[in-house]
């Protein structure tokens, strides 16, 4: 791949590194991105209708050669969804279920409950509970050391979820009931003391005072984590989960002056200076790997939690995810669609992991993906089984990251936002095939939905709403969508009285 705009890759330079041993299970890293969209990369994800990467304006502007150099070393999704704000992500993304099913369908609130006027009064606020079976418990039963480092936002304060030792991880690191930081700057003691102080990064106090930008700070915690696993000779589970690039939009004085008198706004460089430290944190936890001598044996997953948030554009514009429509929090494919990639950090067909789980090289995936199938992947990766009678709503991704179809895999996804007071209220997105349909609930006056229908082959910008030219389409994606609400026991927006508000048809 060619690395654009002198992006170029940045050593780790590690010393003191343990030698590789023998293991039974692989280790794993999630480097989950908050808030990172499909185009917020150097890395192409579009693609034209034969598979071939498209590179669009968005790829030339941001510099991240080494999500370039894992997709060389593995397989990635141009169509990957996510929900479309961060809670109802991360509880997917460690239950295997969807937002309608576990019913935090809100990003969460610290200190009240923001299920909005006319919201489900019964959503999950709290969160993942003790009682909630999660990956990282199945992991750390069967020996692994699981680790969480960075935002987990996975409960309100007081919750068992606000904890993340609570949900499976026997080691936290900076996670709490936040959902973004007060500050990236160590000078300001990453919130507590400048910025915000109600969202203060906890557990980082060693930091405090001193230029380590955050994303640095946690990549180096995460490095302390995974030698002390290989000392202790257990595999790992490490849920890398950055706070960048979340807002508030604070420039990583590393990287600025390449981004400098852009004519993009002040905001806008520095939301790109927060893309390029998080690729260098990627960088040096793959050099790390290499280093150690237990980069055959890892297996990485890089995603993001929901559709990207540049500063760039309007929440139903094509701007801040152009070409796609939509950004973080919009019923749009910009608002859920997000980056994946997986790959083995260092390939090689001997390796008895990744003979069992093989995964293709330089590769492209265009059968769809979702952030529930992370779940039984992993347990999968792990050689696991998954618990009987668990509800999951995704599947193993392993024929479509050995590069083949599978025909078992389904072929839709449901985003359910019975809330309002975002960039998009009270709506339930469906997309099944190549059709999706985006149903606009009415608590103001019930009885009178919107819809929206698109043809995502041949209109994948949704730039061409199909709903008076396609009703009988409209019709049935209304009940297949509705019958799969109802599957999934989903809660909905209510009406002035108190009342459920359900999708209804065409009259």
């Amino acid at each position: 791949m060619t690395i654009r705009k002198g992006c170029s890759l940045i050593s780790a330079g590690l010393a003191g590194l343990s030698l590789s041993h023998a293991q039974d299970r692989p280790n794993i890293i999630l480097f989950l991105v908050d808030d990172m969209g499909l185009m917020d990369t150097s890395l192409p994800f579009d693609t034209d209708r034969e598979g071939h990467p498209i590179i669009h304006p968005l790829n030339e502007w941001y510099c991240t050669p080494n999500m370039e150099r894992l997709a060389e070393q593995g397989i990635r999704f141009p169509t990957f969804y996510a929900q479309s704000v961060s809670s109802p992500s991360r509880t997917s993304l460690l239950t295997g279920q969807n937002a309608a099913r576990h019913r935090t369908t809100n990003w969460i609130n610290s200190e009240s409950n923001n299920r909005t006027e006319f919201g489900p009064p019964d959503w999950n606020w709290k969160g993942i509970g003790r009682d909630v079976l999660t990956y990282p418990g199945i992991l750390r039963d069967a020996g692994y050391r699981t680790i969480h480092i960075g935002k987990a936002h996975f409960g309100c304060i007081g919750s068992d979820g606000e904890n993340p030792l609570n949900i499976g991880f026997e080691v936290n690191i900076g996670g709490s009931s936040i959902g973004q930081p007060g500050s990236y700057y160590g000078e300001w003691g990453y919130g507590w003391t400048g910025g915000n102080h109600t969202r203060a990064v906890p557990g980082l106090d060693e930091y405090h005072g001193t230029d380590v930008f955050l994303t640095d700070a946690l990549t180096m915690e995460a490095l302390k984590e995974m030698e002390r696993s290989v000392q202790e000779e257990r595999p790992f589970y490490l849920n890398m989960a950055h706070y960048a690039v979340h807002a508030p939009f604070e420039a990583d004085p590393r990287f600025i002056k390449k981004y400098r008198g852009s004519g993009k706004g002040e905001e806008a460089e520095a939301f790109a200076t927060l893309i390029e430290g998080m690729d260098k944190s990627l960088g040096v936890l793959l050099d790390w790997l290499e280093e150690s001598g237990e980069a055959e044996n890892t297996l990485i997953l890089f995603l993001g939690d929901n559709g990207g948030d540049a500063p760039l554009g309007g929440p139903a514009d094509h701007g801040s995810s152009a070409p796609f429509r939509g950004r973080k929090g919009s019923e749009y494919e910009g608002g859920v669609r997000v980056p994946f990639i997986a790959a083995w950090a260092k390939p090689d067909k001997d390796n008895i992991f990744q003979q069992k789980y093989p995964i293709a090289q330089n590769a492209v995936q265009r059968q769809m993906g979702t952030i529930m199938d992370i779940f039984p992947t992993i347990i999968s990766v792990a050689g696991l089984e998954m618990p009987e009678g668990q509800e999951a709503d995704g599947s193993d991704l392993k024929r479509l990251l050995n590069g083949k179809r599978d025909f078992r895999h389904r072929d839709d996804f449901l985003m359910h936002f019975p809330h309002g007071e975002h960039r998009a209220n009270y709506f339930t997105t469906y997309r099944k095939g190549r059709w999706k349909l985006i149903y606009h609930y009415n608590p103001e006056n019930p009885g009178e939905p919107s819809w929206e229908l698109f043809n995502l082959k041949k209109d994948p910008y949704e730039t061409y709403d199909l709903k008076d030219k396609r009703k009988g389409k409209v019709f049935r994606m209304i009940k297949a969508m509705s019958s799969r609400l109802v599957r999934e026991n989903a809660l909905y927006p209510i009406d002035r009285e108190g009342n459920e508000i359900r999708p209804v048809g065409i009259k």
